[in-house]
């Protein structure tokens, strides 16, 4: 396995993240599988983990603090704050309020003593992003979070963020999770140049792009049985093949496949291999919601 340092903190990541997200009732409810894809990837030397409170509503940490119990000194755990998390119209965002209550909440499911990365897991446009660093660099300071990360925030807020940090004495934010893959390269314009900038670490996700880059949706197949194309009927519109948008994924995913197949492995593997060689870095965040998926 090979590590590299998360922005400018000093600290050593795998460059594969096991991704929590699926652990719960929204994917994979059996906590032994869980727990032995867990045990599968620290034994294969990744040692980071990313989860979040709204991953099936707190059940993924309680699941991952489970299972990395007699090895928390070798894991760097990542989770996130900022989605609704009950009735309680407070209990989100990025409030003082609220982060002094969430992360709380996250180091008792987690059952650890501290969260080696906090992030913030949107932006709130209700709240100054300046007062919600003042917060955490208080959890800082208490021994709670070791560093701050954000997700899926625009450069101007994440400059916006390095400013307030200088010019109020703040803890800065370490690390940014912004979505990456063959198919999103948004972030090549301005998130990474600004994160290059400021000496901030980079995690994506979404490197398969929601599953396209795995080479189970394919242009003259059905969808399969039981997969986001079949279960998402919120967003049906991302599946319909008559959807240019999605005419055109379907189009690229077989020049993939070809390139894939000239190589001599799975598209999924070029897809990995796209975001570990290209300029994001240090990490990939790779999802598990079976033991196959761990094993590819």
């Amino acid at each position: 396995m090979e590590y590299r340092t998360l922005g400018g903190s000093g600290v050593q990541v795998s460059t594969l993240c096991l991704g929590a997200m699926m652990y719960g009732p929204a994917g994979n409810n059996d906590e032994a599988e869980c727990a032995a894809m867990t045990h599968k990837a620290l034994d294969a030397g990744i040692n980071f983990i990313d989860t979040a409170d709204r991953y099936s509503m707190g059940i993924s940490e309680e699941i991952v603090g489970r299972a990395i119990k007699g090895r928390r000194d070798n894991v760097v755990v990542a989770t996130k704050f900022y989605g609704p998390m009950g009735d309680d119209i407070n209990m989100q965002g990025g409030s003082r309020r609220w982060v002094t209550q969430a992360v709380e909440d996250s180091l008792r499911r987690l059952d650890t003593d501290y969260i080696d990365l906090y992030q913030m897991h949107r932006p709130d446009p209700r709240t100054d992003f300046g007062d919600t660093l003042a917060a955490l660099t208080d959890l800082v300071q208490a021994g709670k979070i070791r560093m701050i990360g954000t997700s899926t925030f625009p450069a101007e807020l994440i400059v916006e963020g390095q400013w307030a940090a200088e010019r109020r004495c703040l803890e800065r934010v370490r690390c940014e999770q912004p979505p990456y893959s063959i198919f999103t390269r948004e972030i090549e314009r301005s998130v990474l140049p600004t994160c290059a900038a400021y000496d901030i670490g980079v995690i994506v996700w979404s490197p398969l792009n929601g599953g396209w880059l795995t080479g189970k949706y394919r242009k003259n197949s059905d969808w399969p049985e039981n997969s986001r194309a079949t279960r998402n009927i919120v967003s049906a519109k991302r599946w319909d093949r008559e959807n240019p948008v999605v005419a055109h994924k379907l189009d690229l995913v077989e020049e993939l496949n070809a390139l894939a197949a000239e190589v001599g492995c799975s598209m999924a593997t070029l897809a990995y291999a796209f975001t570990l060689a290209g300029p994001p870095g240090p990490s990939t965040v790779r999802g598990a919601r079976g033991a196959r998926t761990t094993a590819g």
